[in-house]
């Protein structure tokens, strides 16, 4: 008797799921609506820059032994640190094109400081602004999903869009992140 040959078929490990992949699929459920979906492209940069403009504008303390580099640390450089590190976490990549934001981010901040001395109106006043239209931009464009949810759940996304912006913009390119 002819011994029989079994072919299996190798099965290949799925790779695992990363944690910044499990966010943006959820992210991808809870907006999925085209007019959502390009209504972001406004508004979560709005409210992304409008955040970091009123946090750079909120009063530091000086502190003596930074000396001529005082006025270059504010309380936005920590949230600049946190940031970063906290989607460094996720997608090393990608918080490397949040950092190059967030660098832009400060050029206009500093563009708008001096308009300030220039006599218009203050900072602060200017990125609140900006930050309640892009708030308020932000949670009526979720206001046209067909799946309600929570309000903590939409302040969790607000934190992660920027990242997913990116994160579609080098997926279209093909790009790994």
């Amino acid at each position: 008797m002819a011994k029989q040959k079994s072919y299996q078929k190798k099965v290949t490990p799925a790779a695992p799921v990363r944690p910044v992949d499990e966010l943006f699929s959820g992210y991808a459920v809870d907006n999925s609506t085209p007019a959502n979906k390009t209504l972001q492209w406004f508004f979560v940069p709005l409210f992304a820059f409008g955040f970091f403009a009123f946090v750079w504008s909120l009063p530091f303390p000086h502190i003596p032994f930074l000396g001529k580099y005082n006025g270059f640390i504010n309380w936005a450089s920590f949230l600049l640190a946190v940031a970063i590190y906290a989607y460094y976490k996720l997608s090393p990549v990608l918080s490397y094109f949040i950092l190059f934001t967030l660098f832009g981010f400060s050029y206009l901040i500093i563009q708008l400081e001096y308009m300030q001395k220039a006599g218009g109106s203050a900072l602060w006043q200017v990125s609140l602004i900006i930050l309640v239209v892009g708030f308020l931009g932000y949670f009526t464009a979720t206001l046209a999903e067909s799946r309600q949810i929570g309000i903590f759940k939409k302040l969790k996304n607000l934190l992660i869009a920027p990242l997913y912006l990116w994160h579609l913009i080098w997926r279209k390119v093909s790009v790994k992140y």
